[in-house]
């Protein structure tokens, strides 16, 4: 198995449980996660902040791993996550994350990802 195999696994059952711990094992003490946002996150506790504000802003999420590859320290990883935001809106959105890998831990986490999918229905009057 891969690191990028190890993370996937790692997402789903922080995904089904909420426990965070697992993933947060495979990162490296300096690792810096990015998403869509202007913010950037470091470090374990950065990390640990990074993957519970992801879980919350949802009651339930599963991604499936539709492609995955790893190889010279970078591993890719296509998906889509279906589950409910919070509130019970059903969700369903598309992307792809990036882990950079060096000695065996996540040295970098970015997510590119449909954000469309989070803008709720427009009420009309």
């Amino acid at each position: 198995m891969t690191i990028t195999d190890d993370f996937m696994a790692a997402l789903s059952t922080a995904e089904s449980s909420g426990d965070v711990s697992p993933l947060l094992e495979l990162h490296a003490e300096n690792v810096t996660l990015q998403n869509l946002t202007d913010k950037e996150w470091s470090g374990q506790d950065g990390a640990r902040e990074f993957w519970e504000a992801y879980l919350g802003n949802f009651d339930d999420i599963q991604s499936e791993f539709t492609e995955s590859h790893e190889a010279a320290g970078m591993g890719v990883m296509e998906w889509v996550a279906t589950g409910h935001m919070k509130g019970g809106r059903e969700l369903s959105y598309r992307g792809v994350s990036i882990i950079e890998i060096g000695d065996g831990k996540v040295q970098a986490f970015r997510t590119y990802y449909d954000s469309a999918a989070f803008v709720g229905p427009v009420e009309t009057k």
